[in-house]
């Protein structure tokens, strides 16, 4: 299973170290479809840039309590952890069922109205969520998570359990593992859009704030140049999926 905390998968592309500050701000900046100018000429519709099978990432902002922030940060300090398997300056708990501990309860509690909302975009219906597996991770300075994603999910979830400093936002990639050129055109002149850019990082977050993401995802943390970075992940499934008539049920 590939999982935010042991077995990752690093490509050897592009990566956000390989992009000037400046590029990603820019890239930060466009997650909206560009709209149609509305003036006509000669009767003449403007032309219009449509964005098709965009990609929902959903950000909810103080969607966990302070209360349980602190609770899962105490959690995390007296729970058994584990290195990461590529730095010692990041940690884990081990991955566990969110039935067993009160705190992973009140967090599924927490977020599942957030978890239904985003799957209704990303699947088309409202279903009843599941998390399957949740843990929590600590970062030092100079701390880095290398590019992964999530199987055997279909929505994963981070809970930021600190204010994170603009080093270490999580940063998403499009082009691993997609369809497109295999050349980019990166240079000073570009200006950067959710249409080109090759990586996209959320706003600033603060503690209590959740991201949701389809877990396919490729994403990575980089190199932390701030203070401590707590965060809760988990990995969430529908009851089911139809096709048509073909069922398919989780448990």
């Amino acid at each position: 299973m590939l999982h935010g905390n042991s077995d990752q998968r690093h490509f050897g592309g592009a990566s956000y170290a390989a992009f000037s500050q400046p590029f990603v701000r820019q890239a930060r900046l466009s997650m909206k479809r560009a709209k149609p100018a509305r003036s006509e000429k000669n009767g003449v519709k403007a032309d219009e840039v449509i964005g098709i099978f965009p990609t929902p990432v959903m950000l909810c902002r103080k969607a966990v309590p302070g209360q349980l922030v602190n609770a899962l940060i105490a959690q995390f300090e007296v729970a058994g952890t584990g290195p990461n398997v590529r730095t010692t300056k990041l940690t884990h708990t081990p991955m566990a069922d969110p039935r067993s501990h009160d705190n992973f309860v009140a967090v599924y509690r927490a977020v599942l109205p957030k978890l239904k909302a985003y799957g209704e975009t990303l699947m088309g219906e409202q279903l009843d969520w599941a998390i399957k597996e949740i843990w929590i991770n600590k970062m030092e300075r100079d701390g880095a998570q290398k590019m992964h994603n999530h199987a055997n999910s279909f929505i994963s979830g981070i809970i930021y359990l600190s204010s994170t400093a603009d080093s270490v936002s999580t940063v998403f990639h499009r082009h691993v593992g997609s369809t497109s050129f295999v050349m980019d055109n990166a240079n000073e002149r570009c200006k950067i859009s959710s249409y080109n850019s090759p990586i996209y990082s959320p706003p600033p977050t603060e503690a209590g704030d959740l991201l949701l993401f389809p877990s396919y995802l490729m994403h990575e943390v980089p190199p932390n140049q701030g203070a401590q970075r707590y965060t809760a992940a988990f990995n969430a499934l529908p009851e089911r999926i139809d096709s048509w008539g073909y069922l398919l049920r989780f448990k």
